[in-house]
């Protein structure tokens, strides 16, 4: 997804016409690996493909290629992290702009054979649209069929250019793997790739490190946060969570 979008705004706008069923989206910049700002102390995310549109409304586009990585509860923090990133001190809360939170999921998450799965707040009460501005979207990469979506998910799932539905896509594709530039690009793309991966089960073990010493009951945080390598605002948050 990453090498696939950077620098190819006309790519990230073909694909999100598709998904978001807008034939007249406009793309004015799109970001790969975007680092979003966060609170103190929260958790980070770095987005796969992070758009804009013509009128401001805001696109991340996720590649899962496990079950566990398309939890809701993700797509719901992803989607609040697009809240915070685009709201300023003193804007009014109506002027965040709309947003879409776009999983791409490698297998058919719901199960139910749909292309794509819309989520938007309801009104439970009046049976009404909330309308909120939060839209999100689970899309099949499974799916297969003669519509639009149904080629895209095909030509995401192909690894030969010649047997792709759209140019823009078999281009790309083509570019990264034969040019000499685009090989190293995406050489790159996986290095970063597995060096997220070990950080994020270094982090993992450092925290079953933690909970094991906080049930221990021996040693003070202080001296936890020192010998696990974790700050000791971390260890206080671990201890919290270890309580509920």
């Amino acid at each position: 997804m990453r090498c696939l979008f950077k620098d190819n705004i006309p790519l990230a706008e073909m694909v999100l016409r598709i998904i978001t069923g807008k034939p007249d989206l406009v793309i004015t910049d799109c970001q790969t690996q975007k680092d979003m700002k966060r609170l103190a102390g929260a958790r980070s995310i770095c987005l796969d493909a992070y758009g804009t549109d013509s009128i401001g409304k805001k696109y991340d586009m996720e590649i899962q290629r496990e079950d566990k990585g398309a939890d809701p509860h993700r797509a719901r923090f992803h989607s609040s992290v697009l809240d915070i990133e685009n709201l300023d001190a003193g804007q009014e809360f109506r002027e965040l702009p709309d947003t879409y939170t776009i999983f791409i999921t490698e297998k058919d998450f719901y199960g139910k054979g749909e292309p794509v799965y819309l989520i938007e707040r309801m009104n439970i009460t009046t049976g009404k649209p909330f309308a909120d501005g939060e839209h999100i979207f689970y899309v099949n990469g499974e799916y297969r069929g003669n519509s639009d979506i149904g080629k895209l998910m095909h030509d995401f799932n192909c690894t030969d250019a010649a047997d792709m539905n759209f140019k823009l896509l078999a281009d790309r594709t083509r570019y990264l793997k034969e040019n000499p530039k685009g090989v190293s690009e995406m050489c790159k793309v996986i290095e970063d790739m597995r060096k997220e991966e070990r950080e994020e089960a270094t982090k993992a073990e450092k925290q079953r490190t933690v909970f094991r010493m906080l049930a221990d009951g021996t040693l003070a945080l202080e001296k936890i946060a020192e010998y696990v390598g974790l700050s000791l605002d971390e260890v206080k948050k671990l201890q919290t969570a270890q309580k509920v």
